[in-house]
């Protein structure tokens, strides 16, 4: 490909609205453009990692026995309505009607469809194990797209669906796309972690997520160094730990104290000048159509998708002031568990809470808070469990060693779904012994796109993208310093058709650009070789060769190009 003839319209200044890296670079180097809130163009050169990135996907699902079809991204609302994730999706699910004034919605995943189309289908066990996948776009309404490819509206995924006898057929397909998922991100050149994590609107029991570790990751994992455990830290097990203040405690009376204007848990802990490990946190969250409390140390994170496990509902979000009020009789700051009424607000505790002595909360009372408070005297808890986040350092539960904090990027996540979908769309079976049988199904999701971009979060320098190899739009660019110099054209025309020859793909730059155009747009672009043809050619009959990982490169004759190229991109 000659520059020229090549889309690829580089800028020199950072869009206003691109937050991370990977949407600055992408957009700066020519990859996508926006074409509205979380909807983004193609173009060719993201296009081609897109191709590669699906082009492994494709062969190693391929030689798992898995079967690439196309579903359709309209999806009949009956479907949905029928597994009952109509209503329970949220206001992600992107809905439509027909003329005809029917539901429908944009596809966001494929469960739905998927079973109904096996259920008509699929009979026999002989038919057993099946493991269909596609890659096609995805559609979710998200409240606030961001971070460009990372969280949009429109997006590529990889989407694939198992079924199988049983639950130990199940186990071994599961384990099997773990392992196929382990070789797809190697492959892509991408640093990751599978972590345990959440199953989310989708469902199921296990589930793991693949994290490409990057500062720009909106999730926070943990792993341990010593063993292989890693989790997601929305579902990271915790170890409770009590907080002693002294080496010999005894429970105080309870004691309403003045705290005037101390509303946070800073303020009161260096107001009364003790350990926010001594507080409880209290915190009222609206639960679709009721209002509950959660309870955790002061120290500590509360975790929401963990009060979820404990209290499922749909829709979990901050109680408003005005509600609490009318519960408490005071306003947020002064809030606690003291005197709730347990039949009408249900209370959740970590399990720290109980092993508080001594501890301080609010008082429900302007200006007020309560001392010596002793949980589990004092106020009354629907149900304790593990409630808060976990913490660097904090013990593994597996071996006990200190866990690692990092930022992740989800670009992969496989779920055990059971027999969720096939009880909810009767998708049955029948057996050896011609009796009929629940499917049990898995479900295996990679963001093609998302994974473009988190290999961008891994992979640049300040002068633009370094791409790995295996998904680099193209592996070589030449760059001839002055094309009207008639020896430097026709060496770069020599070595670019030899390439070609030889399957390498490669760029001529033929723009009758500076020099320092063409290096600012190749390092921008981040071709992992670049050819330089300059002075040396003339002066000593040699071409340089730079890996953009490299700060410096190295000369060689024009007739070495092509076995050296193809040595040195074999070993990178």
């Amino acid at each position: 490909m000659y520059f020229s003839k090549l889309l690829a319209p580089t800028l020199r200044e950072t869009p206003a609205e691109a937050e991370v890296i990977s949407h600055q670079l992408l957009v700066r180097a020519g990859f996508i453009r926006k074409s509205s809130s979380g909807v983004y163009t193609y173009l060719p050169l993201a296009q081609k990692v897109i191709a590669k990135i699906s082009s492994i996907i494709r062969e190693e699902l391929d030689k798992a026995g898995c079967q690439e079809l196309m579903l359709p991204i309209i999806q009949p609302a009956e479907l949905w309505l029928e597994s009952g994730r109509w209503n329970v999706y949220g206001k992600e699910l992107f809905r439509l009607q027909d003329r005809h004034e029917r539901d429908f919605c944009l596809g966001p995943t494929h469960e739905e469809i998927i079973t109904d189309l096996v259920r008509a289908e699929v009979t026999s066990y002989r038919d057993l194990p099946l493991n269909l996948y596609q890659i096609q776009n995805k559609y979710r309404d998200e409240r606030r797209p961001r971070f460009g490819l990372m969280r949009g509206r429109e997006f590529i995924m990889k989407d694939a669906y198992s079924f199988d006898k049983d639950e130990e057929g199940l186990a071994q397909t599961y384990q099997q796309m773990y392992d196929v998922y382990q070789r797809i991100f190697t492959r892509c050149g991408l640093m990751f972690r599978a972590v345990e994590a959440d199953s989310g609107a989708i469902g199921g029991s296990i589930t793991h997520e693949f994290m490409v570790i990057a500062d720009a990751g909106e999730a926070e994992i943990v792993y341990c160094p010593e063993c292989d455990y890693a989790a997601n830290i929305e579902i990271a097990s915790c170890q409770p730990s009590r907080f002693v203040s002294d080496d010999n405690p005894i429970p105080g009376n309870l004691e309403k104290i003045k705290t005037p204007g101390k509303t946070t848990i800073e303020m009161v802990s260096d107001f009364l000048s003790v350990a926010k490990q001594e507080l409880i946190k209290t915190v009222f969250y609206q639960a679709d159509d009721e209002v509950i409390v959660a309870l955790v140390r002061g120290d500590r994170t509360l975790n929401e998708i963990k009060l979820k496990r404990l209290h499922p509902c749909v829709d979990l979000e901050m109680a408003s002031a005005e509600k609490i009020k009318e519960i408490t009789g005071s306003e947020p700051g002064y809030v606690g568990p003291i005197g709730l009424d347990r039949d009408s607000v249900k209370v959740y505790a970590d399990n720290e809470v109980k092993m508080m002595i001594n501890a301080i909360c609010g008082a429900n009372e302007r200006n007020y808070h309560f001392i010596n408070v002793q949980p589990e005297k004092d106020f009354s808890v629907t149900m304790y469990g593990d409630l808060r986040s976990v913490e660097e350092d904090e013990p593994c539960p597996h071996c006990g060693a200190a866990l690692i904090k990092r930022r992740g990027i989800e670009v992969g996540q496989v779920f055990k779904l059971g027999t969720k979908y096939s009880t909810a769309l009767n998708a049955k079976y029948v057996d050896e012994n011609g009796q009929e049988n629940l499917l049990h199904m898995g479900c295996y999701g990679i963001g093609v796109s998302r994974t473009m971009a988190s290999a961008v979060e891994q992979n640049f320098d300040r002068d633009g993208i370094i791409w790995p190899v295996a998904i680099a739009p193209f592996q070589v660019v030449i760059v001839p310093i002055d094309i009207n110099n008639d020896r430097m054209w026709e060496v770069a025309k020599n070595i670019y058709n030899e390439l070609k020859e030889s399957g390498i793909e490669v760029v001529l730059d033929d723009r009758g650009e500076r020099a320092g155009v063409k290096f600012k747009d190749a390092d921008l672009i981040g071709y992992p070789l670049r050819v330089t043809i300059g002075k040396k050619l003339i002066e000593d009959g040699l071409i340089e060769i730079k890996s953009r990982k490299e700060k410096n490169g190295i000369t060689i004759k024009p007739e070495e190009i092509t076995v050296y190229i193809q040595s040195k991109l074999g070993n990178m």
